[in-house]
């Protein structure tokens, strides 16, 4: 309601309109003081001329406070000091004209420069806001042009695989291609400035559906996601996007090969203060002396290299029934739980 008002007031009016409303204010603060007359014990000459000054000073200008106060101290010399009807000056008119004059001064001054510290907020906030616009704009744009590049090398890498023969080389760019498209899709994920984080619950699922999709096994490998909602920022966006793509690449590669069936589990969880994310399979399990430090797949050395990035703990493990278990535990300082 005050910023309203104070808004209102500092909309640009014409000088009639100003002008217009300091003769109304003074009109109605002599019309309540004549009406008042008998109901006020002596000694209040100015009690409805104040306000008169005030509002006017406020909504009007400087000039037209200034000529309120002026209109207002001669209206009450002449009519309600003693001698009335006369401008004569006596030693008690004169104090208590010289207090007026020394209220009003005060009053006009301090709401000028209230009105202009007001003004200049109001500036400031108006550049704030195109300036909030410009960066908007700027972030939709570079986000755009990204995610523009991103596809564009993606279909560079997947022309330069139909000119490829050997099959260890097109899975290679398969691979490539795979991850890029998984970060233009971070990007297109966090294209909205005001909305920096991203539903990691909601992307496990659509991931696990898209890369079952692409592989071609969602019919032969069964699937479940169990999630908890989780959010995730700019930063960790990425990483953690493309260590659960790899993890779930991987289960689906190498432990299901050929015609084999069986089943992938998702799961996403909090624990404590951080958040643990697992992939568990059936399948044929992880070969005879596998380390995650010493492995060769380029895919897992990204994902170790990204978990090291936001300070994860990445580890590999047979399960307890077979299969491989991948595990993730992240923190989350730069993430959060929905409520």
């Amino acid at each position: 309601m005050l910023q309203a008002i104070s808004d209102w007031s500092l909309v640009p009016r014409s000088a009639a309109w100003r002008w217009a409303f300091a003769a109304i204010a003074c009109l109605v603060a002599f019309g309540l003081r004549y009406w008042l007359e008998g109901a006020l014990p002596p000694g209040f000459p100015y009690l409805t001329f104040f306000p008169a000054v005030i509002l006017t000073t406020f909504f009007a200008g400087l000039w037209p406070g200034v000529a309120a106060a002026v209109t207002c101290g001669l209206l009450a010399w002449f009519l309600f000091i003693a001698p009335v009807h006369s401008f004569a000056l006596s030693g008690a008119s004169g104090v208590a004209l010289a207090f007026y004059a020394f209220i009003t001064s005060t009053e006009i001054v301090i709401l000028h420069l209230m009105n202009r510290a007001m003004a200049g907020l109001q500036a400031e906030r108006r550049r704030s806001a195109e300036l909030a616009e410009a960066r908007k704009l700027m972030f939709h744009e570079l986000q755009h042009r990204v995610s523009n590049n991103l596809s564009a090398v993606a279909s560079l890498l997947k022309m330069q695989r139909r000119k490829v023969g050997d099959p260890a080389a097109q899975r290679a760019l398969d691979e490539a291609v795979g991850r890029i498209a998984l970060v233009a899709r971070m990007q297109r994920m966090l294209h909205d400035p005001g909305a920096q984080q991203i539903d990691l619950a909601r992307f496990l699922h659509d991931m696990t559906h898209d890369v079952l999709q692409s592989t071609g096994t969602e019919g032969r490998i069964a699937h479940r996601v169990e999630t908890c909602p989780v959010v995730i920022g700019p930063d960790q966006s990425i990483p953690l996007g493309l260590i659960a793509t790899e993890f779930l690449s991987n289960a689906v590669e190498h432990g299901f090969p050929g015609d084999r069936t069986g089943r992938v589990e998702v799961r996403l969880a909090v624990v404590g203060d951080r958040a643990l994310l697992e992939v568990r399979d059936n399948g044929v399990g992880l070969p005879e002396g596998f380390a995650i430090e010493a492995t060769g797949s380029l895919g897992l050395q990204i994902a170790r290299q990204f978990a090291q990035q936001i300070g994860a703990e990445l580890t590999m493990a047979a399960g307890d029934a077979g299969g491989t278990v991948s595990r993730l535990l992240f923190p989350l300082d730069e993430a959060g739980v929905l409520a």
